[in-house]
This record gives C-alpha cells, structure tokens and sequence, in this order.
C-alpha cells in the first residue's frame, strides 16, 4: 500500500482554488531526499548532485534543489535557458545532449556549463563552432553488449542493452578522444555514463562505479590526462508498484565508496568528484496527479472515466508502466472492485490502470496517481488539443502555492496564424 503524501481535507481545500486535474509536489519529501542523498556522498569532497532538468522542468522545484546544493543536468537550448533563468551558472550546469546543434553548444559554453559530448565526432564539431576546446570537458562512455546485474538482496534483476542505445562514445573511441581532446587543449576531463534505467537494487551504482573507476584507472595512465570527476548519471529507480522495496541511498553510497577506495585511490586519484544525475529518484515518489472522476461506463468491462489523461501523465500509455493509484477517503476499504481508470483521449492506450482492484469508485471521487513527480508533467503535450494542467507545491507548512498555472484556450492558440 502506497500512502500519499497529502490528505482528503487538504485536497477538497485545494480544489476550491485550483481545478483538476494538477499534478502536486511535496517540498518536505523533495528536500528529505535531497539531504539524504547528500549525506550517502558526503564521503566524497567533490559529491554533486546534477538534477536532471528533463524530468521535472519547473522553476518551482529547480529552486528548491538549487537551495540544496544541487546542480543541473540540461539536455536542450530551453533547458540551458531555464536553469539560467533560475541563477544556476558555471560548473553547476552539466549539458549533456546528443545531435546537438551549434548553438546549443554556443550557449552552454558562454553559460560556463560542463559540456559532456555524447559522441567522437563531436569534438571535431564543437571545436569548429566554439573556436576552441574547453579546457573542462566530458565524454559519455558507451561499453556495448548487454549489461547483467545479478538478483540483488531485493531479488531483482538489472539488464540492459547499451549496445542497442544510441548514446557515447566506445571503448576505443574514449582513448583515443581523450588523447585528442588533450592535444587541442583540454586540461581537466570528465567521464559519464548511464547503463540501466529504473534500477531497484543497491547494487547498481556500485556495480556501474567499479567499471568507471576502472576504466578511468586505464585512462589517466595511458593518456595522462587528468580526470577530475566522474559522473555516475541516473539509473537509480524508486519502487512504482506498492510491493516494490526502495532503494537505501546509504547503502548504494557506501557501496561507490568502496569501489572508490578499492579503486581509484590506490591509482593515485582519490581526490576525483562523484557526480549523479538523480532526476527520478528526487523526484519521481514526491509528486502526483490529482484527478476528479468524472463519469462511468458499462460495457464489456467497468470504466472510470477522469479528468487528467495521457496528456497530463504519459508514461501508462507510452510504456505500459503502472503507477499506484489512491482513491482518496476510501483508503481502508476493501479493493474488491475491478476498473480500467482511463481519461478522454481519442486513442485506446490512454488508460492510467488496466484491471486495477479499488475501492468502489464514486462520482466526484478524488483519486491521487501516484509518483508522477518525474517524467509526469514534463512529458506532456496537446494532442486532441488537451492543455497542460497547473502544478503546486505543497510546502512544509502545509500551504498550497501555486508554481505553474494550468494552460488556457489562448496559450494553445498563441503559436498558431490564422492568415
């Protein structure tokens, strides 16, 4: 069972105010993950937290992360703007994109970001269109095959394709970028890589760290450059499904720590910087979409009908994933009735639950879809000519602030010419 973070009462004083459907944040819980995550890293001088701008693009909750120390992780010429628009600047910006244009690159540089390249190519490329090469820079790190992570304590398993993913650079291409990159001028350097998503296992980042440092070992001998951090990206998961376990952020911690002094210090670089890129873990359990039900049908199945659809939490309809959902006030009754939860969309897959056991469902009913705090709003778009619904922040003293107001009929057609 999966407890929301926020109550009925506090919903039904919400909804006075502010319409559903709208997805909902909880500063307490963004700030506790946070400062958990800070203190599992705390071993390691150099530990920063890149917030991956894509998950939860809102000026709302980039602040809040800003105010504890978190950096950014920017993919995109809008995402470089948004974080400079909230104050992040230099080095506490990581832009790592891919088919990236020339003046992505242009502005990441005169942003002072962090430039990881995604490819070999690209330095030929990013040198003809800065005029130079930064002298901190990055390179994403592909190793191919299929990486397989035995069941952990948790009785999960890890694989992945990274050679099915369009992503990095090979083996053999690093060594040789890093040697190149280093003879245009490249001074401190950088390694990141991202093998699985959605991990549910202590064992994942340590596992991925030992390859890097690893790897990392082999590169600073071999070409002798200097590389100052090492970043282990995203990849680990939060527990979507209520009989899931969490992941324990000390353990994974203390697991790359260990890597760490296995590893990197006896080479002599026990003074390299973790870097991660945890954009679902911060996020993801601390936010949700609230949603009214709105009608029933009847017909070869039971229907719930809603006011949020895929346009306002996309990933049931693109991934089939499950997302718990509460039906609010009725927490303590028996799931003993069987309903597909679906919005108004014009296509068949806009179905927040299939079969989902709940609670007898009214008209009027609050339902709470849980763990939409990454990769929810952000995802969004207008098919069927849906608007994009409002987010708010619950604050930790229980007041409701409104942090991106819900799109109108005009914003829709603002873009549009008629002549």
């Amino acid at each position: 069972m999966k407890t929301p973070f926020v109550t009925l009462p506090q919903l039904q004083s919400i909804t006075e105010t502010y319409p559903t459907p709208f997805h909902l944040y909880d500063e307490k819980g963004i700030r506790e993950t946070a400062r958990n995550l800070k203190a599992a890293f705390a071993w390691n001088p150099g530990y920063k937290e890149y917030f991956a701008v894509k998950a939860t693009p809102t000026p709302g909750i980039l602040k809040i992360l800003q105010e504890e120390g978190c950096g950014v992780d920017c993919s995109s010429l809008t995402e470089l703007m948004l974080s400079d628009k909230c104050s992040f600047h230099g080095h506490d910006i990581m832009f790592s994109s891919n088919e990236t244009p020339a003046n992505e690159y242009q502005l990441a540089e005169k942003l002072g970001a962090v430039i990881n390249l995604d490819d070999f190519t690209h330095i030929d490329f990013l040198e003809q269109t800065l005029g130079y090469i930064p002298e901190t820079i990055s390179c994403r790190f592909n190793p191919g095959g299929i990486f397989q992570l035995g069941a952990s304590k948790e009785g999960f398993q890890v694989m992945d394709t990274p050679g099915d993913s369009k992503y990095g650079f090979t083996r053999e291409q690093l060594f040789e970028g890093f040697k190149k990159l280093k003879s245009m001028g490249a001074k401190r350097f950088g390694i990141h890589a991202f093998l699985a998503s959605n991990t549910l296992s202590n064992d994942y980042y340590p596992a991925l760290a030992g390859i890097l440092f690893e790897l990392a070992a082999e590169l600073e001998k071999e070409t002798g450059c200097d590389i100052c951090f090492i970043n282990l990206s995203g990849g680990v998961g939060i527990p979507y499904r209520p009989d899931q376990s969490a992941n324990d952020i000390a353990a994974i911690g203390e697991g790359v720590r260990q890597q760490y002094e296995k590893i990197l210090v006896p080479a002599g670089m026990g003074d390299v910087a973790i870097y991660t890129e945890l954009g679902r873990y911060m996020l993801g359990p601390n936010g949700c979409l609230v949603t009214k039900v709105l009608h029933f049908k009847h017909t070869y199945k039971e229907y719930v009908g809603v006011d949020a659809c895929a346009a306002n939490l996309m990933r049931p309809a693109m991934y089939g994933a499950y997302h718990h959902i509460t039906v609010m006030g009725k927490e303590d009754k028996l799931s003993d009735h069987t309903y597909d939860v679906v919005g108004s969309l014009c296509e068949n897959n806009d179905k927040f639950a299939i079969d989902r056991e709940l609670p007898e469902i009214e008209l009027g009913d609050l339902l709470v879809i849980h763990d939409s705090g990454a990769h929810g709003f952000s995802m969004g778009y207008n098919y069927n000519g849906k608007l994009r619904s409002a987010e708010l922040l619950l604050r930790e003293d229980g007041t409701v602030k409104l942090i991106r107001r819900a799109e109108t009929p005009e914003d829709y057609f603002a873009t549009m010419i008629f002549e």
